[in-house]
Order: C-alpha cells, then structure tokens, then sequence
C-alpha cells in the first residue's frame, strides 16, 4: 500500500498562490482545514484503485489537521481575553487619575510640613524603622513605627521635623526602611507616594503615568 504524503509535502505538490496558501491558512484555521480537505479529496480521486491509499494514514492526517485547527481556535479565543482583560485593566486604572498612591520607592516629598510613606512587608515584624535623609545623604530623622503583627503595607506619616524638632524646609527627601522579627531581618521595601497623571496601555498591561516614572497596578500597594 501506498501512504499518503503528509500535509505540508501534498501542499507543495499544488497551484495554489503561496500568498493564499500563508496568509488565510495562517489567520483561519477553518481556511487551513477547507485547504486540507480539498487536497486530501484530490489525491483521493486520482488514486490508483489498484493500489489505494492506507485508511490509518487518512485518519492521522485528519486528527493532525483538528489539531491544528483547535489550537488555532484556542489562540483566537485568548486574543480575545487578553483584549478584555486590557480593557477591564483600563477602566481600572481610570479610577485612580488625580488620586495619591503608595508604590516602590525611597522618596518622601515634605509640602507644607507633611509627608507620607509606606513599608511593604514580606511578614510580622516586631520592629519597624524608617532613616530619612535629606539630598546630601545627611541623616535628619528615624522613625520607630512599632510592630506589624502580619506582612503587608504600613502606611507612615512624617511632620516634617528632624531628630531636635527643628522643622525642615519643604523639599525631596529619602527614606530607607528596616524590619525585624527578634535577631532575624524581615525582608521591607520602602513605598513612596506619587500621584497618578495618566493611564496608558502597553505590551505589558496598563502603566500608571505619575510625570516622572510609569508603574504597573500590580505595583499600587495602597490608594490614600
């Protein structure tokens, strides 16, 4: 018995226009496995009655083809819920243009004799510190913010005074932030806060525009 070639060997041995046969078969599965069917029919009726093709052969090529078509269906479906999902992601991010946000980040702006921060943990704490320091790098105040009983976010406020109490200008400042669980070091990112601007779509998700650097909402620890 003779066996029947396989797809991509039969598609070569035909006339169609390589253009036709790239472009729609690779857009539309359903194209690829019409094209198939009607390769696969053509053999069929030129085959030597004497010598006919292998049955078993037949049904792999067909189970290939409905491969094929089901994961390119499966691929057609996920561009879709990938769209949804950047157009729910949108929406979510228009929610906080104008609003304050705590995200990863040591600076700590003083206006008006006020800053916030905030700490991300990785667990409990049973002592928390942040180090501010001005542009110079000098130290200007520490703050014992206690304990955290569990991980997550710990929100701080500054009064914008230094260690004597003498009250600072307004201006940017940086923060540094330490954690511990008795001798062990509890792992702590610092969070400043930043203001969204704007909301932009990208290859990655939906950024959040704060002027100076662009985040991602899995960054948004808290929505003050």
């Amino acid at each position: 018995m003779s066996v029947i070639p396989s797809l991509n060997a039969t598609a070569q041995t035909q006339t169609l226009p390589a253009s036709s046969t790239s472009k729609s078969a690779a857009n539309d599965p359903t194209a690829l496995q019409n094209q198939f069917l009607k390769l696969l029919t053509t053999q069929l009726n030129n085959q030597d009655p004497l010598n006919p093709m292998d049955n078993s052969q037949v049904t792999s090529q067909l189970a290939q083809i409905s491969t094929v078509t089901g994961v390119g269906q499966l691929n057609a479906s996920f561009s879709a819920l990938q769209s949804s999902l950047l157009s729910s992601q949108m929406l979510q991010g228009a929610s906080l243009i104008g609003q304050h946000v705590l995200v990863p980040g040591q600076s700590l702006s003083l206006a008006k004799g006020s800053a916030v921060g905030g700490v991300s943990l990785a667990g409990a704490a049973d002592s928390v510190t942040v180090s501010i320091t001005d542009a110079a790098g000098r130290p200007m105040r520490t703050l014992d913010l206690g304990a955290a009983k569990a991980g997550g976010t710990v929100s701080f406020g500054w009064d914008g005074k230094d260690s004597s109490g003498r009250a600072l200008p307004d201006a940017q400042y940086t923060f540094s932030v330490k954690a511990q669980l008795g001798t062990t070091a509890v792992s702590a990112t610092a969070l400043n806060t930043q203001q969204v601007m704007a909301v932009t779509p990208g290859t990655n998700g939906v950024g959040l525009d704060t002027g100076t650097q662009t985040y991602g909402l899995a960054d948004v620890k808290e929505i003050l």
